[in-house]
């Protein structure tokens, strides 16, 4: 039996999508609401799910462990409401879920507008242990209880699912601007860093908000400490992946021989590709940069090999083929990222300088027409104009132009 646990609060409009994700996979659905003022319970009502109501008690772990302590079912997969289940994978789920040994799945997921690390591993589906439960008051997590539980019954055994199981939505750009996530974690991290010091985990996030807000050499100095306490515990390959990423990406600018030195040691990590995407992409770009176009180019077509379906795997591929030369394969690249992102006005735009190259001028002039429209689209009104009058004295717009 696999139970569904969830904590929510306001999430009419999400909640549908997730909850219906589910459906025929799990059994029970045990929903807890922290203060729901719209039609949030309605809908989990609809669904068939157990609700029970808690005050917000501050953080996600004492509400996490109040839905799991209401859970029956041998099997427990936890989901917010931003994120939903792929059907593709719950048959290889409930192979895995069938084997007598396994304690934990780690579940692959896909983070939706979050470019610099499009995936990530997260421990959602375990079974009903009375000694896991969750803990830390940000990014709560069961890892620490799960640890605990290995080192007196180590017959267990955690997997990892390596195919996409979730979609989360929680790291689109739009989203994360109209909350004040990022202050309510900033908060609840230094809270837990001065009673942890040189925690790896909270250093990798609190170090790369720094990086993102501004305060780079703060950021540094958290991600560097977090390397040295994670170099002097058991290594964790997933923190220390983080630390190195984001280390990389504060050094990127004004130290780009140090970001490479980050980045190369966080894909020589024992990872799947897709979850050291990030790093991956960011070393070649820097390596493009540098005109190391070989070695860039290798490490690109690799993530289009394990992760076709990032768009930003291709364009990247796209730009670096071009710069080699190689407009075949360029414009192949540059037709897989339209396909999968066709809102993304730079690769229009670059894809009609490899057909203008490529000596293709109704082909160009369509690929810049696109770009412009969606430049306009997209508020990017400056950018457009520039665009236009940039390529007006190169391919004409029009074609009665001609």
């Amino acid at each position: 039996m696999l139970s569904l646990s969830m904590v929510v609060r306001n999430e009419e409009s999400r909640l549908g999508a997730c909850l219906a994700s589910v459906k025929g996979f799990v059994d029970e659905i045990v929903l807890v609401d922290t203060g729901s003022t719209d039609a949030t319970v309605a809908i989990a009502e609809a669904a068939g799910a157990r609700i029970e109501h808690l005050p917000w008690p501050g953080d996600f772990a004492p509400a996490r462990n109040a839905a799991l302590n209401l859970t029956t079912g041998d099997w427990v997969l936890v989901l917010d409401a931003d994120e939903q289940l792929r059907a593709e994978a719950i048959s290889g789920l409930q192979n895995l879920m069938a084997q007598p040994d396994v304690l934990v799945i780690n579940l692959l997921r896909f983070e939706q507008g979050a470019t610099m690390a499009p995936y990530s591993n997260v421990s959602r589906l375990f079974r009903r242990h009375p000694r896991i439960h969750w803990s830390r008051p940000y990014h709560s997590m069961i890892d620490d209880s799960v640890r605990d539980l290995l080192s007196e019954e180590p017959h267990w055994r955690i997997v990892d699912y390596l195919e996409p199981a979730l979609f989360h939505e929680g790291y689109r750009p739009d989203l994360l601007q109209s909350s004040n996530k990022s202050q309510r974690l900033r908060t609840a991290m230094e809270a837990w860093l001065a009673e942890h010091p040189g925690d790896p985990y909270t250093c990798a996030k609190l170090g790369a908000l720094e990086v993102d807000e501004g305060q780079k050499e703060l950021g540094i100095q958290l991600l560097r400490q977090g390397l040295k306490q994670n170099e002097n515990t058991n290594v964790n390959p997933i923190e220390r992946y983080e630390l190195l990423l984001h280390l990389g990406i504060a050094l990127a600018q004004d130290d780009p021989q140090g970001a490479v030195t980050a980045y190369r040691e966080a894909v020589a990590l024992p990872m799947d590709i897709r979850v050291s995407l990030g790093a991956r992409l960011n070393l070649a770009a820097l390596l493009m940069q540098q005109e190391q176009l070989d070695e860039a180019i290798a490490l690109t077509t690799t993530a289009t090999q394990q992760a076709p379906e990032v768009a930003l795997a291709w364009y990247n591929l796209g730009l670096m083929q071009r710069r080699q030369g190689n407009l075949v394969e360029a414009l192949y690249a540059y037709e897989q990222a339209k396909q999968l992102n066709p809102e993304h006005a730079e690769t229009h735009q670059n894809h009609a300088v490899a057909m203008l190259v490529a000596g293709d001028i109704n082909g160009a002039r369509n690929s810049f027409k696109k770009a412009i429209t969606l430049l306009h689209r997209q508020g990017r009104s400056k950018e457009s104009e520039g665009l236009r009058h940039q390529v007006a004295g190169i391919v004409k717009l029009n074609e009665e132009e001609k």
